[in-house]
């Protein structure tokens, strides 16, 4: 095991907005203070009851998904809680993931695909 399940990303256009409707669906605490994010306007949260936490995180000129339309599938990520980053980077990329990008060292977190070329995300988990 490299690493654990940190959260599930959804991008939209308003991150706050997204989150109230996700707790009117679900339910859970709205953008609750948790080390490991940074809220604001281009990113909300949902820690639900059951322990799982849903982002939100806005993207500029979002284009919802269309289901089944190849053209605009859905628009998810995993985050992924790791205790040392350099590690798990040589781990996931002997597991056939493929560095998307790497902020040098200015970041807690580095972007990958995986094999079948969906993005997920390395963040060093939080003291």
């Amino acid at each position: 095991m490299i690493g654990s399940l940190q959260c599930v990303v959804l991008d939209c256009a308003d991150a706050r907005e997204l989150a109230l409707f996700y707790r009117g669906l679900i339910g859970g605490e709205v953008d609750r203070p948790d080390p490991r994010w940074a809220l604001g306007d281009d990113w909300s949260t949902l820690h639900t009851a059951d322990g799982p936490v849903l982002c939100f995180q806005r993207v500029a000129d979002h284009r919802p998904p269309v289901w089944g339309d190849p053209a605009r599938p859905q628009q998810s990520h995993l985050d992924v809680d790791v205790a040392d980053l350099d590690a798990a980077h040589a781990e996931v990329l002997t597991l056939g993931a493929t560095l998307l990008e790497d902020f040098g060292g200015a970041r807690s977190w580095r972007i990958y695909a995986d094999p079948a070329g969906h993005p997920f995300c390395l963040v060093r988990k939080a003291s």
